[in-house]
Protein backbone atom coordinates (compact mmCIF):
# COMPACT_ATOMS: atom_id res chain seq x y z
CA UNK A 1 0.00 0.00 0.00
CA UNK A 2 1.43 3.55 -0.79
CA UNK A 3 1.43 6.30 1.36
CA UNK A 4 -1.88 7.96 -0.58
CA UNK A 5 -3.53 4.35 -0.36
CA UNK A 6 -2.35 4.44 3.25
CA UNK A 7 -3.94 7.75 4.05
CA UNK A 8 -7.21 7.50 1.91
CA UNK A 9 -8.07 4.35 4.39
CA UNK A 10 -7.73 6.43 7.29
CA UNK A 11 -10.98 8.53 6.04
CA UNK A 12 -12.79 7.28 8.97
CA UNK A 13 -15.09 8.85 11.65
CA UNK A 14 -11.51 9.29 13.97
CA UNK A 15 -10.25 11.63 10.64
CA UNK A 16 -13.61 13.33 10.34
CA UNK A 17 -14.58 14.37 14.06
CA UNK A 18 -10.60 15.85 13.77
CA UNK A 19 -11.69 18.06 11.07
CA UNK A 20 -14.43 18.93 12.62
CA UNK A 21 -12.84 19.27 16.35
CA UNK A 22 -10.15 21.33 14.81
CA UNK A 23 -12.39 23.36 12.34
CA UNK A 24 -10.04 22.18 9.40
CA UNK A 25 -13.04 22.78 6.91
CA UNK A 26 -11.52 24.90 3.86
CA UNK A 27 -14.05 22.78 1.56
CA UNK A 28 -16.91 24.61 3.77
CA UNK A 29 -18.94 27.80 2.35
CA UNK A 30 -20.28 28.58 5.55
CA UNK A 31 -23.76 28.15 3.91
CA UNK A 32 -26.10 26.29 1.23
CA UNK A 33 -24.16 26.68 -2.25
CA UNK A 34 -25.81 28.93 -4.71
CA UNK A 35 -26.32 25.80 -7.42
CA UNK A 36 -27.98 23.81 -4.37
CA UNK A 37 -30.15 26.56 -3.62
CA UNK A 38 -31.58 27.28 -6.98
CA UNK A 39 -31.87 23.08 -7.39
CA UNK A 40 -33.96 23.36 -4.50
CA UNK A 41 -35.84 26.47 -5.11
CA UNK A 42 -37.73 24.58 -8.00
CA UNK A 43 -38.81 21.66 -6.53
CA UNK A 44 -42.59 21.69 -5.88
CA UNK A 45 -43.48 18.13 -3.67
CA UNK A 46 -42.60 19.00 0.04
CA UNK A 47 -43.09 15.41 0.66
CA UNK A 48 -40.75 13.74 -1.20
CA UNK A 49 -38.07 11.71 0.57
CA UNK A 50 -34.67 13.24 0.37
CA UNK A 51 -31.29 12.13 1.24
CA UNK A 52 -28.17 14.46 2.03
CA UNK A 53 -25.24 12.19 2.39
CA UNK A 54 -21.99 12.96 4.04
CA UNK A 55 -24.36 15.71 5.28
CA UNK A 56 -21.47 17.72 6.98
CA UNK A 57 -22.83 21.17 8.22
CA UNK A 58 -26.27 20.32 6.81
CA UNK A 59 -26.52 23.51 5.44
CA UNK A 60 -28.60 22.27 2.65
CA UNK A 61 -30.66 20.68 5.46
CA UNK A 62 -31.32 23.83 7.09
CA UNK A 63 -32.63 25.56 3.66
CA UNK A 64 -35.29 22.24 3.26
CA UNK A 65 -36.35 22.80 6.51
CA UNK A 66 -36.72 26.25 5.86
CA UNK A 67 -38.97 25.99 2.61
CA UNK A 68 -41.02 23.57 4.06
CA UNK A 69 -39.79 20.22 3.30
CA UNK A 70 -41.53 17.35 5.27
CA UNK A 71 -39.22 14.05 4.61
CA UNK A 72 -35.21 15.01 5.24
CA UNK A 73 -33.06 12.31 6.29
CA UNK A 74 -29.39 13.63 6.51
CA UNK A 75 -26.36 11.13 7.46
CA UNK A 76 -22.48 11.50 8.09
CA UNK A 77 -20.07 9.44 9.66
CA UNK A 78 -18.61 11.90 12.33
CA UNK A 79 -20.67 11.02 15.79
CA UNK A 80 -19.06 14.65 17.05
CA UNK A 81 -20.66 16.75 14.01
CA UNK A 82 -23.79 14.95 14.25
CA UNK A 83 -23.98 15.65 17.93
CA UNK A 84 -24.05 19.11 16.66
CA UNK A 85 -26.41 18.70 14.19
CA UNK A 86 -29.07 17.22 16.73
CA UNK A 87 -28.61 20.39 19.05
CA UNK A 88 -28.92 22.70 16.26
CA UNK A 89 -31.89 20.89 14.71
CA UNK A 90 -33.60 19.44 18.09
CA UNK A 91 -36.87 20.92 17.15
CA UNK A 92 -37.09 18.70 13.91
CA UNK A 93 -35.05 16.09 14.55
CA UNK A 94 -37.89 13.08 14.33
CA UNK A 95 -40.49 15.14 13.31
CA UNK A 96 -39.44 16.65 9.39
CA UNK A 97 -35.74 15.17 10.13
CA UNK A 98 -33.85 12.07 10.65
CA UNK A 99 -30.16 12.02 11.08
CA UNK A 100 -28.03 9.35 11.22
CA UNK A 101 -24.67 8.84 12.50
CA UNK A 102 -23.14 5.87 10.30
CA UNK A 103 -21.54 4.56 7.08
CA UNK A 104 -23.78 5.72 3.84
CA UNK A 105 -22.46 2.53 2.28
CA UNK A 106 -24.22 0.57 4.87
CA UNK A 107 -27.36 2.82 4.74
CA UNK A 108 -31.14 1.09 4.16
CA UNK A 109 -33.60 3.32 2.82
CA UNK A 110 -35.72 4.22 -0.46
CA UNK A 111 -35.29 8.27 -1.22
CA UNK A 112 -37.04 9.97 -4.24
CA UNK A 113 -33.91 12.53 -4.28
CA UNK A 114 -30.04 12.21 -2.75
CA UNK A 115 -28.37 15.77 -2.92
CA UNK A 116 -24.47 15.72 -3.32
CA UNK A 117 -22.64 18.43 -2.30
CA UNK A 118 -19.07 17.72 -1.23
CA UNK A 119 -20.06 14.34 -0.09
CA UNK A 120 -18.61 12.31 -3.47
CA UNK A 121 -14.96 14.30 -3.47
CA UNK A 122 -14.79 13.43 0.41
CA UNK A 123 -14.70 9.93 -0.54
CA UNK A 124 -11.30 7.95 -0.78
CA UNK A 125 -11.07 6.86 -4.85
CA UNK A 126 -11.28 3.34 -4.50
CA UNK A 127 -14.94 3.99 -3.10
CA UNK A 128 -16.43 5.46 -6.09
CA UNK A 129 -17.97 2.60 -7.91
CA UNK A 130 -19.36 1.65 -4.37
CA UNK A 131 -20.64 5.08 -4.65
CA UNK A 132 -22.78 4.52 -8.07
CA UNK A 133 -24.12 1.33 -6.69
CA UNK A 134 -25.54 2.56 -3.35
CA UNK A 135 -26.73 5.56 -4.95
CA UNK A 136 -28.37 3.22 -7.23
CA UNK A 137 -29.86 0.96 -4.34
CA UNK A 138 -30.84 4.32 -2.32
CA UNK A 139 -33.09 5.63 -5.10
CA UNK A 140 -36.55 4.74 -5.70
CA UNK A 141 -37.19 4.26 -9.41
CA UNK A 142 -37.50 7.95 -11.53
CA UNK A 143 -35.27 8.91 -8.30
CA UNK A 144 -33.08 11.58 -8.82
CA UNK A 145 -29.16 12.59 -7.39
CA UNK A 146 -28.92 16.36 -7.88
CA UNK A 147 -25.85 18.48 -6.63
CA UNK A 148 -22.43 19.67 -6.81
CA UNK A 149 -18.94 17.52 -8.40
CA UNK A 150 -15.72 19.26 -8.83
CA UNK A 151 -14.33 19.19 -12.17
CA UNK A 152 -10.51 19.93 -11.35
CA UNK A 153 -8.18 18.09 -9.61
CA UNK A 154 -6.56 18.62 -6.66
CA UNK A 155 -3.50 18.02 -5.13
CA UNK A 156 -3.51 15.39 -2.15
CA UNK A 157 -7.00 15.64 -0.78
CA UNK A 158 -9.54 15.32 0.54
CA UNK A 159 -11.24 17.08 -0.79
CA UNK A 160 -10.71 14.90 -4.24
CA UNK A 161 -11.43 16.13 -7.90
CA UNK A 162 -12.34 14.40 -10.98
CA UNK A 163 -13.54 15.56 -14.81
CA UNK A 164 -16.84 15.36 -16.69
CA UNK A 165 -15.52 12.45 -18.56
CA UNK A 166 -14.42 10.43 -15.45
CA UNK A 167 -17.91 10.82 -13.77
CA UNK A 168 -20.09 10.34 -17.26
CA UNK A 169 -18.03 7.27 -17.76
CA UNK A 170 -18.67 6.20 -13.63
CA UNK A 171 -21.73 6.46 -13.39
CA UNK A 172 -22.77 5.23 -17.04
CA UNK A 173 -22.41 1.85 -15.24
CA UNK A 174 -25.68 2.13 -13.55
CA UNK A 175 -27.54 5.09 -14.46
CA UNK A 176 -28.97 6.04 -18.23
CA UNK A 177 -30.59 9.27 -17.91
CA UNK A 178 -27.44 11.90 -16.79
CA UNK A 179 -26.70 15.65 -17.14
CA UNK A 180 -23.42 17.37 -16.18
CA UNK A 181 -22.94 21.07 -16.81
CA UNK A 182 -20.99 23.60 -15.53
CA UNK A 183 -22.29 25.26 -12.92
CA UNK A 184 -23.36 28.83 -13.98
CA UNK A 185 -23.59 30.38 -10.42
CA UNK A 186 -20.26 28.94 -8.54
CA UNK A 187 -18.88 31.13 -5.88
CA UNK A 188 -15.47 32.62 -6.96
CA UNK A 189 -12.85 30.86 -5.41
CA UNK A 190 -14.66 27.83 -7.32
CA UNK A 191 -15.92 29.36 -10.57
CA UNK A 192 -15.07 27.42 -13.59
CA UNK A 193 -14.08 24.02 -11.26
CA UNK A 194 -17.57 23.04 -10.58
CA UNK A 195 -20.24 20.42 -12.28
CA UNK A 196 -23.83 20.49 -11.29
CA UNK A 197 -25.17 16.64 -12.07
CA UNK A 198 -28.34 15.11 -12.41
CA UNK A 199 -29.05 12.30 -12.75
CA UNK A 200 -31.99 9.84 -12.44
CA UNK A 201 -32.82 6.25 -12.04
CA UNK A 202 -34.79 4.51 -14.56
CA UNK A 203 -38.62 3.86 -13.53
Amino acid sequence: MNENDDKMSRLDADFWDARYRNAETGWDTGKVTEPMKAYIDQLHDRDIKILVPGCGNAYEVGYLLEKGFRNITAIDISPLLTDRLREKFREEEGKRLTIITGDFFELVGSYDLILEQTFFCALPLYRRKDYVRTMHRLLKPGGKIAGVLFNREFVGGPPFGGSKAEYEELFSAEFKKKSMEPCYNSIDPRKDAELFILIEKEK
